[in-house]
């Protein structure tokens, strides 16, 4: 019998451990830890609450989950309750799975003002994260500005954008239903150092921003190149500049506005004691489609300022670390004999939910190869949780969490999927025990 961890419950770490189940059948256990209760990772706490079809792929990870070969090993923390060198004792191999959590800094002047908030932090929020429930961000101001053409970019200047009865269906958290509702916020600026033919964002999601009951998107025609140039596009962008260009031909008004601002580069956040405003410096691209300064500026009022541009993987002691790009150092998913990474810890935050399969296939051939017909002598989960029990861990089982999960279904407000638990606490809690 091998033996495999897979630390991190997300798309990543399910695809890995649904991977392994392929390769070696019932010749392998795999235990699946994550520092949290819950599992899914950045299905339950990274995708938008309005974008309920994207979290149906826990179905998937389910399956795996509650098969005989794999457990989830849940409210453990690897670096404080178990060590890496600890694990790679007990198991034949070790899968870091972590993602990227953490916010990468905006890195101006002001930046640490309150009112400044990493998208990670702000995600965390309204989707109920129990690191970030507390947040508070500020929404009676009458601006905000979002910095980054990304799609979490989208994410939140919609989330922000949006009306009570839009959230129908979503499984947003009850306190950022509660202050969203009564936000006094009515410009999102979303900035980006590049033009419209650089962006990041899909054609669905940037589609949905016309469709919004209250809020319109707002682009200047002046930012775009010649039209014939978006045939050398490729075709999503293609369509994504297209609903670019059909915002900056509708001038459509409503009460809320969603205004982009491109070739715009954030240099300093100003304010007494929290965010007044935040000074941008217009760009140009050069011939390589780099954005320089070109050091006029100009300032833009705010209260608010979320900043969506990138993440990165925190580092975990004893396991060798890239520090520019913020993820684990590898060589095509391999840290070191038995210690592997995949998804976000091995490529940095990129690509959708399923870019991290591939990863998690490619990483359990390897590890067949590597062990070849060795493996299979050491203790795994059992030497696990002798382990943990002496250490007083209260492990959370995925029994527990389903009813957790039916504890959440149970309290869900009238047209929302589930009303999540924010607090450690209360998740244990509901487990029953």
């Amino acid at each position: 019998m091998r033996h495999v961890a897979v630390i991190g419950s997300g798309p990543a770490g399910y695809y890995s451990a649904e991977a392994l189940q392929k390769e070696f059948g019932d010749d392998v256990r795999i235990d699946v830890i994550d520092r949290l209760p819950t599992p899914f990772g950045l299905v339950r706490s990274g995708v938008a609450p309005d974008h309920q079809s994207l979290k149906a792929v826990s179905r998937r990870y389910e399956k795996v989950a509650l098969s005989e070969t794999a457990r989830f090993v849940g409210n453990v923390t690897v670096g404080q309750d178990v060590a890496i060198d600890e694990l790679l004792a007990l198991y034949d191999a070790v899968i870091l799975a972590t993602g990227a959590p953490n916010d990468r800094p905006l890195g101006i002047p002001g930046s640490d003002l309150p009112g400044v908030i990493g998208s990670a932090a702000f995600v965390g929020w309204y989707n109920g994260h129990p690191d970030f429930a507390d947040v508070d961000p500020p929404l009676d101001v009458e601006a905000a500005v979002v910095i980054g053409n990304g799609n979490v970019a989208l994410d939140v200047a919609r989330i922000l954008s949006k009306t009570p009865a839009e959230f129908s269906g979503s499984d947003i958290v009850a306190h950022a239903f509660e202050a969203l509702a009564h936000s006094s916020i009515r410009t999102i600026h979303v900035l980006g150092r590049r033009g419209p033919h650089q962006i990041a964002m899909t054609p669905k999601e940037l589609g949905e921003l016309g469709h919004l009951e209250a809020a319109a998107p707002k682009v200047d025609i002046g930012d775009f190149p010649p039209e014939g140039d978006d045939a050398l596009l490729e075709p999503g962008l293609r369509k994504s500049v297209t609903h670019l260009r059909e915002y900056a031909a509708a001038k459509a008004a409503k009460r809320k506005t969603i205004d982009f601002d491109f070739f715009a580069m954030p240099v300093a956040v100003e304010g007494e004691g929290r965010v007044e405003r935040l000074i941008v410096e217009k760009t140009r691209l050069t011939d390589d489609l780099r954005s320089v300064g070109t050091g006029e500026t100009y300032r833009i009022d705010c209260g608010l300022v979320v900043s969506c541009i990138g993440y990165t993987t925190p580092p975990i002691e004893g396991v060798p670390y890239e520090h520019g790009r913020g993820r684990f150092a590898n060589s095509d998913g391999v840290i070191a004999p038995g210690l592997y990474c995949v998804g976000w810890a091995r490529r940095g935050p990129s690509g959708t939910i399923g870019t991290n399969r591939p990863d998690g296939y490619e990483v359990a051939e390897r590890i067949k190869a590597d062990l070849g017909n060795g493996g299979g002598g050491k203790e795994g989960r059992a030497g696990l949780d002798r382990l943990l029990e002496s250490r007083g861990v209260d492990v959370v089982t995925f029994r527990d969490w389903q009813k957790i999960e039916a504890a959440e279904v149970a309290r869900a407000r009238e047209g929302s999927p589930r009303e999540k638990f924010t607090a450690i606490a209360d998740l244990l809690e509901a487990r029953g025990r």
